[in-house]
């Protein structure tokens, strides 16, 4: 099966060539058959009339038998000798009244009379072969049956040169084709300008972008209506995201309060183990009401990433905010700083939470008694190391997808939001996530900022936290 052309450019680029070609090639064969045509029609016409001149030259002699009488020029043109004009009168009975050369007569004499329709004949004789045509003229002998012909080699010529214009001619045209193609084929392409322009606008639409829409003025008119539709889906869609975060965010805000309540109750009550994995399932339920403000926020709110944030300021109070939480789950923190400031472009609160999200997820899924090391390396990078299981392969493209949970998120009870808010923050940076198999077991997450001017990166020894 032909496999389609999918460029709507190129497809109209080919046809406008199929056009041109199509149409230079019927020019070429028209003009060809045409310039034949022509100079069969203009030999004819020239035969004719030295016919009709010979037949004028026809007079009655003092026998009173008909006599050709040339003037010296016409007879010197007919006797120029081999490879000139021939001809041969007869009067109305057949006989020969005139001939060059001699031998062309006699062939003639007995042919038969020619007619009022002038009939074209070919003829070899010794000194070559002829083209010419016979007729019959009246003259003041009355009826005489003129054959005329001229050279092939004449005719060859003349073809020849026919031909050389012709082939001159093609090249032209050949010229003016492709010209004519290349200017087709701009204008294809400039007219499909704005149609491109409009495809990279919306491969920029995105959730953070649903407020653009795409320009409908000087648009082909072919385009415009497609043009209209997807901004009018482009409003629903917009009008279902703000729905829909507005929904998160006031289910959240709704939750905190009670949750607060609960939690507080629970803290003042005494009672066994199942009082205790209450509270567990209570602190869960805060972790993702924190996580679900947080996705609104990222969602509803362009963060401001132009102030200049030193990392390793940032890391270290988050480690130290932290520390005391990883300590009640049995793990520890490890900050592995620099030894110059490392700065980058960014939101200095949004940067908190990606390393806090990190930071928590490593913890949960570290064994018990095992390290968490925070680091700061060159280039602007944030890595997060923990002991942990590991990521598997298959999994690396999905665990920042919202509400996925791998097969040991039930056991930690994850909800699956934590990564999906650090990667988009890092959209928001302009950065990238990353994870890595760890060198001695588990996993490492690096966040790769912009750097800002003047960052040097070397370590120091980790500092236990």
């Amino acid at each position: 099966m032909r496999r389609r052309i999918r460029s709507l450019q190129v497809s109209l680029a080919l046809r406008v060539a199929t056009l041109y070609i199509v149409a230079t090639v019927a020019v070429i064969a028209v003009l060809m058959t045409r310039a034949y045509d022509t100079a069969r029609s203009l030999s004819d016409q020239e035969l004719l009339l030295r016919a009709r001149d010979l037949a004028g030259h026809v007079s009655v002699g003092a026998d009173g038998r008909p006599r050709l009488d040339l003037p010296p020029n016409l007879v010197a043109i007919y006797e120029a000798g081999p490879g000139g004009d021939i001809f041969a009168v007869r009067d109305a009975n057949g006989r020969l009244i005139a001939a060059v050369p001699r031998g062309f007569g006699e062939l003639v004499a007995g042919w038969p009379r020619a007619t009022a329709e002038a009939v074209h004949f070919s003829t070899q004789l010794d000194t070559g072969g002829y083209d010419g045509l016979g007729i019959s003229l009246n003259s003041v002998a009355g009826p005489v049956s003129v054959a005329v012909a001229r050279s092939d080699a004449k005719a060859v010529a003349v073809y020849a040169l026919l031909r050389k214009f012709i082939h001159d001619t093609m090249w032209a045209v050949s010229f003016l084709v492709l010209a004519a193609l290349a200017v087709g084929i701009l204008g294809v392409r400039r007219g499909l300008k704005p149609v491109r322009d409009v495809s990279e606008m919306a491969a920029a639409i995105g959730p953070h972008t649903m407020q653009m829409r795409l320009p409908d003025k000087d648009l082909p008119s072919e385009i415009a209506p497609l043009v209209t539709a997807v901004n009018r889906a482009l409003d629903r869609v917009e009008q279902g995201f703000t729905a829909q975060r507005q929904f998160t965010a006031n289910a959240a805000h709704a939750l905190r309060t009670p949750l607060a309540i609960i939690n507080a109750a629970l803290d003042e009550a005494e009672g066994n183990d199942d009082l205790v994995e209450l509270k567990a399932d209570v602190a869960r339920m805060n972790r993702l009401v924190e996580q679900l403000l947080r996705v609104a926020r990222l969602d509803a709110v362009l963060l401001d990433t132009s102030e200049i944030v030193e990392l390793n300021e940032v890391a270290s109070s988050v480690v130290s905010t932290m520390a005391p939480w990883a300590l009640m789950q049995e793990r520890k923190l490890a900050f592995k700083s620099s030894d110059a400031p490392v700065h980058a472009k960014g939101n200095k609160h949004a940067i908190v939470d990606a390393i806090r999200n990190l930071v928590e997820n490593a913890v949960v899924h570290s064994p018990a008694g095992t390290e968490v090391l925070v680091g700061i390396h060159r280039d602007a990078q944030v890595s997060v190391a923990d002991r942990g299981p590991g990521i598997p392969a298959a999994d690396r493209d999905r665990i920042f997808d919202r509400f996925w949970r791998g097969a040991s998120a039930h056991a930690v009870g994850g909800a699956g939001l934590g990564l999906a808010i650090v990667r988009e923050i890092m959209k928001a940076h302009g950065g990238t996530i990353s994870v890595e198999d760890g060198p001695a077991g588990g996993a490492v997450f690096t966040l790769q900022f912009a750097s800002a001017p003047n960052t040097r990166q070397n370590a120091h020894e980790p500092s236990r936290a």
